[in-house]
């Protein structure tokens, strides 16, 4: 299988996370799905589901699921993220992320479009002095 991301980019995502995260209650995961099936996105939403990503308190958990032998990305903002930046902000972000794939940019396409969704969700869902983080940042696979 062909490697699209190394190790210290892998290590520079759950950095990246971190720092979108930081000064939200946002969650941001990325799920690389190294299988062969065929159905992402029902399996994108189970891997949603699997991670509990719809059980933060503020439902503002975003997920990017890729699989990048079959050319699939996907992301999926729960419904309190959701409401505030509405559909064409996934879709412009999602336009961004495979535009950057095609270029062969894979780890500059995450990145840019991790940052880009931590700045909405501190827009959007800021907190004070307590920031607990409800879900693992590291970056998860099947």
């Amino acid at each position: 299988m062909k490697h699209y991301l190394t190790d210290p980019e892998m290590a520079s995502l759950v950095e990246a996370i971190k720092l979108a995260e930081d000064h939200s209650s946002g969650e941001i995961r990325v799920h690389i799905d190294e299988t062969a099936e065929t159905d992402f996105a029902k399996k994108a939403f189970g891997i949603f589901q699997s991670l509990e990503m719809h059980k933060t308190k503020e439902r503002n958990a975003v997920l990017f699921y890729v699989n990048f032998e079959h050319h699939y990305l996907t992301i999926i903002g729960d419904e309190g993220i959701h409401k505030k930046v509405q559909q064409e902000f996934w879709d412009t972000l999602h336009d961004e992320i495979t535009a950057e794939f095609a270029k062969g940019n894979y780890y500059q396409g995450l990145k840019n479009a991790i940052l880009k969704t931590g700045y909405e969700l501190k827009k959007y869902f800021p907190v004070g002095t307590e920031n607990s983080n409800e879900l693992s940042n590291d970056i998860s696979f099947s």
